[in-house]
Parts: C-alpha cells; structure tokens; sequence
C-alpha cells in the first residue's frame, strides 16, 4: 500500500488526538488488587528529606587492569575518613581507593598478600587484613597481616591458628576481634555440621605498639542448640562498652562476649521467624502468597549504640529468612522486618525472582551511623543489589528511609560519619556481561535520582505491591495524559501491562493487566506496546531461534484489546522471518484511525542478506495486511560490541522517533541516543526499501550517567504521553546478570526534542539535560471544535485538518 499523499494525510487528525490525550477513552489497564491500597502521593520518599545521595562509582579492577578479575568484598576506612581499604579475594591483595574528593575517587594502588583476605579494619594508623591461608577445610589456617597505611608495608603478620571471617576494631581504640570460623566445606553431606574443627573468637589488645599485641582466644562452643561442638562465628561488631556482638550462622546462635575480661557474658538462640506473603517458587512470577517458617541464621551484624543491635538474616542451608532483625542487649526481639524486605525490593524493581526458591533478595551485610545527629541502619541484598536505609531513632519501630541501587553483589557497608559518607563495596565481578565489581560513594543530605519509577508500598503496608521489571516498551495511553503503559519482556510471565503515573515522583506503577489467550494468561517476549485509536494495544513479540531446550519461536505483532485478551497474531512476511537472527522486533508504533490503521515496527539487527550495519522499519497496514520495509542506517559499533534499535515511536504519521543503542553498560556504554526521522515520500509504491535520514534529538549517555551509578545498556521503552512530553526507561533484564537498576528518564517536550526544522537538522547538543530542538516537529491546536496539526518539517508548514 503506498504512503499517503498529503491530501490523504489529513485522516491522521483523529489518532494525533487520541495520541495526546484529547479523546476521552475509558482507562485500557483494570487495577489489581494491590493498587486498592496505593497510598497518598505524601506517604512516598518526600524528596527534600535527609537522605543519601550516590556520588561515585569506581570499579575495582581501575587498581589494576581491565583484563584483570578484581573485586571489592568487605571495605574499611581510614581514620581520616579518606582512604577505603577493600579486600579482594579473587586477586589475593587489599585495593585502596582515595575519596579525599568523594565525588571523584581516584584509584590508589594494591597490596598482595599470601591468601586471600576476608576482611579488613583500621586502629589508627594501621590496616588489619584477616588473610585466609587454609590448603583444606580439615586443616584450616590464617594470619592478620598489619600494615602501615602511610608506608604499605607490612609491620607485623600474626599467625590467627585458623581461618578467619570478620575483622572489627572498637571504638575506643583498645581491642580488635576475629570471628575465627573455620568454615564448613558446602559439598560435604550438603553443608550440614558439625564440620571439625570448631571456630572461635580472637580478641587482640590493641597498643601504639604493634609488637606489643597481645592474642586472646575466647572459646564458643557448648553455646548453640544447633551442632554446639562445631560454632562457625560469621560476623562481629563491637559498642562502645567493648562487648563483641558475634554471629554463629550456621548455628543459629548469637553471642555477646566481653572483650575486656575476655568472655562470653550473654548468648541466644536467634530463633525463627514465621513467613507469610513471600515468594518461596522460582518459576518467572514474583507472587507473594507462600509461607515459610524458617530460622533466622544471621549473617551481618552491627551495634547500634550500646543498647541494641540488628542482624541481618541472610538464611543459610535451611533456607532463607529474607529479614533482619533488632535486638535488645539482652538478646530480645524487638523489631522483625518479616516479610517486608522482599517487599522493598518488589515495589523498586529489585526483587531477584531467580532467587525466590532459595533466599529471596538475602539481606547479608549489616551498617550503622549517625548522621546530622540521627541513627540510621544500612541493609545490603546481596541479590538484590541494592542498600535499604531506615531510621532507628526507636529501635521498635524502625523508619523506611530509601533504598540506595548498587553494583552487583553488594558485602560492605561502612559509615563515614565524621565525613557524611556510606561507602558500599560490592563483589560480583562479571567481565563478559559488563559488569564489573566496584565501591560506591553515598552522601548525606538530599536524595538521588533513584527511585526514578517504583510501585507503591511502605514497610507495614499489608497489600504486597505491584511486582514489576524488566519493562520492555512505553506507550501512551489515549484520554489520560499523565498516564503510560509500559509492558514487559520474557523474563517475567505471564505478560503484563503497566499503567504508570507520570504526575507523581518517582513515577508510580499504579495498575496491571494480564494478558490472556483464550481466557488463559499468556507469555509473550513482548518488547513493545503501542494503544490503537479504537481501544487496546499492538504488541511488538521478539521470536527466538530454536536451541537444545526450546523451539523456535516467532516474530509476531499480536494485537490484545481492553481488558488484554488476544484479538489477533500477526506473523512478518515469511522471507523476513527466515532472515531474522537472534535479534527481531523491538519497537512498534501505531498511526492511523480506525479502518486505516497501519502498525509500524522496528528490528532490532541486521538481518541476513542486508548490507551490514543497516536494519529495517516495517509498515503494516492492517487493512490489506501488505507489509512495507525502509532501510535505517545505524551508528558505528563499539569495539566487540554491537549496535540496534531499541523502540520507535509516532510523532504522527510521517515522522517517527528511535532509541537506538549498543549493548555495553558502564564506562563501555558510548551509543545511547534518540534519533528522529521523517518518511520518505511516496513510500510504499514500489518494491525498493528506502533509506530514511535520520537527525540527533538527545544523546541520552549523560541522563544515564547524571546519577552516578552504572551506566544501563538497554534503553527500551520510549512514549509521547498525552502531556505532551516524551518519556524513556530502561530494561534491568530482572536482575538477570544486570545491576537491575531501572532509570525512568523524563526527556521534555516531545515537539521541543523530537523537533526537525531548520532545514532538517537534528536537536541542540546534550550537556546533561534534554536537548531542546530548534523547532517543533508538531503542535496540536484546537479552535471552534476543529483539530488542526500544525508541523514544520523542511522548512514546509503544513496545515492538516
């Protein structure tokens, strides 16, 4: 079917009004049951509150190469509240990084040693680094190496008799203490202990003179009612009473010793907890309706005052408990986070799905600080990538402050109190999938960007939230300008549209739909999602090629209607289908009223046979099912790394928007733009494919990197709301290899960015905000009840009514 003429253009009136929100459609997307107890707009983050801000992140390997696996595990500051000292067992060494400019770290160098080390902590001028030496798990062993700060070199290596775990050094200078674990090996009668030797705590009385140092052995067995011959101490913490807090976590136990007279003064079982609303099956569905009741086996601890302490309930061998827990000095129970925990981690996009049958978003490491005089508590999923803050100036009732977003694999958290700093150092060191291990920077006083887009829910809120991810494609949704609908790929199932808030900050996921086939809910690779004039959406469905576990799969347009049930799958052409790799559609787009309806849809890569770094645009038209192609001229590749489109978007019937993308995230990342293009004329009437021109509206790279964290990859979802302004959002793959971050970015006035004019050149340059274009790629007016679309476009004005 060829292009319209402009004359045959002026029936695009109809649907560039529903596009921005001025025909009144009933809502597209029901609310679920969860959305019945959103709260109001007050009850999310206020974002002028005391709260963290992230100001750097700084990959571990920049102390040594690239090439080289390198990871940042437990980390310690120094006394001047300038150097972080982490461990790194992978490369056998400590890395120092100096943040005496926190926002921008600089990387300070290596220390080898002879193991690996497990942790670390600072008395004055010295660094202690708990080394692993162990050749077996029968013959444990390990030494504290000491070394001066100033000179890196090593003042005294003291033989610890087994491996350690935990380093803590108290606040008063006299005492440091090492949880001695002599670990149990995890493939022996599947980790179950006892597993001889027993471990220990090593108290060591601290002086000027590191010669002077004197050991202690503090024994724990007899304690716990789980293998009392076997204690496994994981974690210590010492108040400023000098009384050691210890965790046994595979016994289950807690311990508190008195460091002065080197004893255990008090002890308890931490008990189980009793599960309902989690997630417990791992199956592509975050549903909270199981119950579990499971022991605590905490991981991380961390003193808060003298009084109190928390526990961060990572779960062990016998499952996880997906909480933590605070604690009176006597070892009573005063606070549970219960299922809450996983919640936080749903409602922001983060909860590990992966991870469900196992221990959920597995709370490990533990923090404490006071900040402008209040006491804050830092708890680190090491799944789920990310830091919950809370406020404990009541122990009881702690207050849900932020979640913070961190690399993958986040172990250490340290307060920097005097500084205003939270240092997070996270493990997970992924080369081929671009992610690298790192230590980030957090300051006191405002908030970040993050939460950019989350559902709705409050530590204590009994509905569980809306679980979501993964978000593949934006649309607008006709009749309510402030509102979007964003749907997601195959990571999750069934598949689901979205209803976003974009009036409210962050962005509020406020409603869902399943879509269904046959009255049966239905998965799709949807990665894209486009509203139809008359009601329902166009899904653009990604195939897949066959592999050893799985068919093959086809590239589909499905169409679903109102309440999201099926109406119609349409196949491409089958010469394109046999031509598409691994990589189809992405992108879909509708223009069109009723009975001209014409869907648009973008492939991601090259397909076989065309010209290499060249993808195709294709139009459907609805009508006559005829399928039409344009030729899109992509921007160079990265070195090893590849380039596509990843959604497109009407601006009205002859101009169109693209994201196109490299797959490289963090310092790799260097193609992440938006460009636009108009439809060549007379498209359609013949066999060739031609080749549209296409103009620079935004390089999103510095929105991407404005707050500091890990450049994403998959810029995927791409809308013009009602509101007339454009809108973006990444994928975070659910946590599939990924950071899970999502970054909802808000880009401005769409005929402001997505403008051509002056002759068809592109937007003004990006310096970390929206570019502004020159001129406006369109303008709705409404006079007298008669719509008129008013559009510069070479220099033409064209007036269609």
């Amino acid at each position: 079917m060829p292009h319209p003429s402009s004359a045959a253009r002026r029936t695009r009136v109809a649907a560039a009004a529903g596009a921005l929100g001025l025909v009144a459609l009933p809502a597209l997307v029901a609310p679920s049951p969860a959305a019945q107890a959103v709260p109001p707009l007050g009850a999310l983050r206020a974002t002028d509150a005391p709260a963290f801000q992230r100001l750097a992140t700084v990959p571990a390997h920049l102390n040594s190469s690239a090439d080289d696996e390198a990871v940042a595990e437990i980390s310690a500051v120094s006394a001047d509240g300038n150097t972080v000292i982490s461990t790194d067992a992978a490369g056998r060494r400590v890395g120092f990084l100096n943040i005496s400019d926190p926002a921008n770290p600089t990387p300070g160098g290596v220390f080898d040693l002879p193991g690996e080390p497990t942790s670390v902590g600072v008395h004055k001028g010295f660094v202690l680094v708990a080394v692993n030496t162990s050749e077996s798990f029968t013959d444990p062993s390990g030494v504290l190496v000491v070394l001066d700060l100033a000179s890196r070199e090593v003042v005294r290596e003291i033989d610890l008799g087994g491996q350690p775990d935990s380093v803590a050094v108290a606040p008063s200078g006299g005492y440091a203490a090492i949880a001695i674990e002599n670990e149990r090996d995890e493939d022996l009668d599947d980790g179950e202990i006892p597993q001889l030797p027993a471990g220990w705590l090593t108290v060591v009385d601290l002086s000027d003179d590191v010669d002077a140092w004197e050991l202690s052995r503090v024994e724990l067995t007899g304690l716990a009612e789980v293998a009392p011959g076997d204690p496994e101490p994981e974690y210590v913490s010492i108040n400023g009473r000098d009384e050691a807090v210890v965790t046994l976590q595979e016994n289950n136990h807690l311990v508190v010793v008195d460091l002065a007279g080197k004893k255990v003064v008090r002890d308890v079982s931490a008990g189980s907890v009793e599960l309902s609303g989690v997630d417990t099956v791992e199956d592509g569905s975050i549903v909270f309706d199981d119950s579990v009741t499971v022991p605590r086996e905490p991981d991380g601890v961390t003193w808060i005052g003298d009084t109190a302490f928390a526990t961060a309930n990572e779960g062990d061998y016998q499952g996880g408990s997906r909480g933590f827990t605070i604690w009176n000095a006597d070892g009573r129970v005063v606070y549970d986070a219960g299922n809450s925990f996983d919640r936080l981690a749903a409602a922001h996009g983060l909860y590990p799905e992966g991870r469900s049958d196992a221990k959920g978003s597995e709370p490990e490491g533990i923090a404490f600080g006071r900040f402008d005089g209040r006491p804050y508590l830092f708890v680190a999923s090491e799944r789920g990538n990310f830091v919950a803050v809370y406020d404990v100036t009541d122990p009881a009732a702690p207050a849900f402050v932020q979640v913070l977003p961190t690399t993958n694999g986040p172990e250490g958290v340290t307060t920097v109190a005097s500084r205003g700093l939270l240092v997070v150092s996270s493990e997970e060191d992924l080369v081929d999938e671009g992610i690298r291990a790192s230590v980030q920077i957090y300051r006191f006083g405002r908030a970040g960007a993050f939460p950019s887009i989350r559902s709705a829910y409050e530590p204590g809120q009994q509905a569980a939230p809306i679980t979501w991810g993964a978000l593949s494609g934006l649309s607008a949704v006709p009749g309510q300008p402030d509102k979007l609908v964003a749907v997601n790929d195959n990571v999750y199932t069934p598949t689901r549209l979205l209803t976003i808030d974009v009036a409210r900050t962050p962005a509020l996921i406020e409603k869902e739909l399943t879509v269904t086939k046959g009255g049966t809910p239905v998965g799709y690779d949807a990665e894209g999602v486009a509203a139809r004039a008359g009601g329902g959406y166009w899904l653009a469905v990604e195939g897949a090629p066959a592999s050893d576990d799985e068919p093959a799969t086809p590239n589909l347009l499905v169409h679903v209607d109102d309440a999201g049930a099926v109406q119609d799958e349409v196949p491409l052409p089958a010469e394109v289908a046999a031509a598409i790799g691994g990589n189809g559609l992405e992108g879909v787009a509708v223009t069109g009223a009723e009975g001209a309806e014409q869907v648009w849809v973008a492939v991601q890569r090259e397909l076989k046979g065309d010209p290499a770094g060249t993808v195709r645009i294709g139009r459907y038209s609805v009508a006559d099912g005829g399928w039409a192609w344009l030729s899109y001229k992509l921007d160079a590749a990265p070195s090893g790394g590849w380039v596509g489109l990843s959604e497109l978007v009407a601006v009205d019937d002859d101009t169109f928007a693209v994201v196109e993308r490299d797959n490289r995230r963090g310092p790799a990342a260097t193609v992440k733009k938006v460009y636009a293009f108009d439809v060549p004329d007379g498209f359609g009437a013949g066999d060739d494919m031609p080749a549209v021109t296409k103009r620079l509206a935004v390089d999103l790279l510095p929105l991407l990197r404005a707050d500091n964290g890990w450049v994403q990859d998959k810029v995927e979802g791409m809308a013009i709301a009602g509101n007339g302004q454009l809108y973006a959002v990444t994928d975070n793959d659910g946590l599939d290899d990924a950071t899970g971050e999502t970054v909802f970015l808000r880009l401005g006035k769409a005929t402001d960015v997505l403008g051509g004019g002056g002759g068809g050149g592109g937007g003004l340059p990006v310096t970390g905000a929206p570019a502004l274009a020159l001129a406006g790629a369109g303008v709705l007016i409404a006079a007298g009840g008669i719509f008129a679309v008013v559009r510069a476009r070479r220099n033409r004005i064209r007036f269609t009514a």
